[in-house]
């Protein structure tokens, strides 16, 4: 498959730059695994000893506090929840549920290069989701504004839902807070606290489920690990034994 790629730069304010600053391009599209990897090689080879160890702290933080075993899983009921997308509509959980199967996937925000490369990864596969009779929804905790900036940065064509204050992330489980030393490096670095409207210092995993029509979740990516994301071809797949 041939895709154009956008990749973009943002080495002054981000705590994790995208350290890949290449043209844009036309190639054969390597996974996004593959670019995950690339994005963490790039991290590991500039970041100082201090910051990689919090980092990796404030992963097994996550990994102790048992988020992923907790969380929603596979085969359970997903809750029904009404957000706002990016220019202030409404959009309920069950009422999409009635057009189809829906496909929801939390990214932490705009500020991360992780979360960048996996929404335009997504969008790659969108025409397939849709033909599977699917729809995307990216839920973030970061302000209507950032996320619009967001999905126009990665010109999305996908609605991002505003989770304020991560209450739909609580609900579902898959919200955890920050040790204050990572806590410290995002607000020094971008200004967390700015993006998501409040200092709680909370973020959602990079979780990314699928629900059926009858509100059950048949696929469940749940990952302590910041970097790593559902493979979107994995999500197509398990859109064949969706309904």
């Amino acid at each position: 498959m041939l895709l154009t790629v956008a990749l973009f730069a943002n080495c002054s304010r981000n705590p994790e730059e995208s350290y890949n600053t290449e043209e844009t391009m036309t190639e054969e599209s390597p996974s996004l695994e593959q670019q995950l990897n690339e994005q963490k090689e790039g991290f590991n080879a500039k970041a100082d000893s201090a910051k990689k160890r919090a980092y990796e702290e404030g992963i097994q933080a996550v990994v102790n506090a048992q988020i992923t075993i907790n969380a929603l899983q596979k085969g359970e009921k997903a809750q029904d929840f009404t957000l706002t997308n990016a220019t202030g509509e409404q959009i309920s959980l069950y009422q999409e549920l009635k057009k189809g199967p829906v496909i929801l996937m939390w990214y932490r925000g705009g500020w991360c290069p992780y979360c960048n490369l996996t929404l335009r990864a997504m969008q790659s596969m969108l025409p397939a989701f849709k033909a599977g009779g699917a729809q995307l929804f990216a839920i973030t905790p970061e302000s209507p504004d950032k996320s619009l900036s967001t999905a126009e940065k990665n010109e999305l064509q996908y609605e991002i839902l505003t989770d304020k204050d991560n209450a739909l992330a609580r609900n579902y489980g898959v919200v955890f807070k920050l040790t204050d030393d990572v806590k410290k490096y995002y607000e020094d670095g971008f200004g967390l606290s700015e993006y998501n409207g409040n200092d709680k210092g909370e973020l959602p995993l990079a979780a990314t489920y699928v629900i059926g029509t009858d509100s059950i979740v048949t696929f469940a990516f749940l990952d302590a690990d910041y970097r790593n994301r559902a493979e979107p071809i994995e999500v197509l797949n398990a859109l064949t034994n969706t309904k």
